[in-house]
């Protein structure tokens, strides 16, 4: 009876043993687990200074010195009174004015007769400025004529200023019945010596145009002078035909 006893008391302290081991080990687990997970889950506990003496990045490093300067070059201005060429008006009054000496000219040569700029022991009665100068002088010099032209192109108001003769034309009765009346406009070659040569209608009624071209043939008019000469003009003449009365 003691031998069971015996066992029987073995065994069950050894699964005592076994349930207080398994338990010891899962509260270690437990304990480890809540320290590690502590910090992660209250971060305020946690302190910040040293915190931020990690998170803060070092200095960066000093910059580089500056490259040496490259050494100045001074450029000196000179002071001068002529730019582009021409005489500036100065800025200040010169304390001393330097005058300038030109060179007196030689005296003129004169020849053995007397001729300014003579070869001394020329002939007498020589030219003045040697064989060149006297062939120069000896050749006429031509000047070019300018040619006249034949014929000129004047306006109305000239032609009417060189008119001498003018014929009043005949009122058409055919005209003067049918109460027509109006401009007749001519153009007109006058000849060298004043006479009409050739009359063209540019405007007017065909009724009254035949009558003002009879009576502009009988006109007459001074030549016009052209350099001197007498030249042809081309010019237009108005004939008017009004009736009395209104």
């Amino acid at each position: 009876m003691f031998e069971d006893s015996l066992l029987e008391s073995g065994g069950r302290l050894k699964t005592k043993r076994g349930r207080t081991t398994t338990f010891a080990i899962f509260l270690e687990i437990c304990l480890i687990g809540l320290m590690v997970l502590m910090p992660l889950i209250f971060t305020e506990a946690l302190p910040k200074q040293q915190l931020m003496t990690f998170l803060v990045a070092p200095p960066p490093p000093p910059p580089p010195p500056p490259p040496a300067a490259a050494p100045v070059k001074i450029v000196k201005q000179v002071q001068t009174d002529i730019v582009n060429g021409e005489l500036r008006t100065p800025t200040k009054i010169p304390q001393k004015v330097q005058m300038i000496k030109e060179d007196e000219a030689p005296p003129p040569v004169m020849g053995s007769s007397g001729v300014i700029g003579g070869v001394p022991g020329g002939i007498p009665g020589g030219q003045m400025g040697g064989v060149i100068g006297g062939i120069i002088s000896s050749t006429p010099v031509a000047v070019p004529k300018v040619a006249t032209p034949q014929r000129v192109r004047v306006s109305q108001g000239v032609s009417a200023g060189l008119l001498v003769r003018r014929v009043n034309p005949n009122y058409p009765p055919l005209a003067r019945q049918a109460r027509i009346s109006g401009q007749v406009v001519l153009r007109a070659v006058i000849s060298k010596d004043g006479s009409i040569e050739n009359l063209t209608l540019v405007s007017g009624h065909p009724m009254l145009a035949p009558a003002a071209i009879d009576a502009v043939k009988q006109w007459k008019y001074r030549p016009y002078l052209l350099n001197g000469e007498p030249v042809e003009v081309d010019t237009e003449v108005l004939v008017n035909f009004t009736l009395a009365g209104g």
